[in-house]
């Protein structure tokens, strides 16, 4: 595999920020309904993939997290 050259290198930064400026585009331009529409989309594939069980331990683990932080700010 060959190096990159500094002018290969800056070509490719390049092509991804305007791939970034397109999604913060979209992303922008996209309606609240339909956003919401994805959410609900992404919500229910969680349960018919089976994964409420891993995101329920990890909740109770970010909980406990959450909770060792409040103490400890709180003193």
């Amino acid at each position: 595999m060959s190096k990159l050259t500094k002018e290969q290198a800056l070509a490719f930064r390049k092509r991804w920020q305007i791939v970034n400026a397109a999604e913060i585009k979209e992303l922008r331009n996209t309606s609240l309904a339909e956003k919401l529409q994805q959410t609900a989309a992404l919500m229910a594939s969680v349960q018919a993939m089976g994964w409420s069980e891993t995101l329920d331990s990890d909740e109770t683990e970010i909980w406990q997290r959450w909770q060792q932080l409040r103490e400890k700010y709180r003193g």
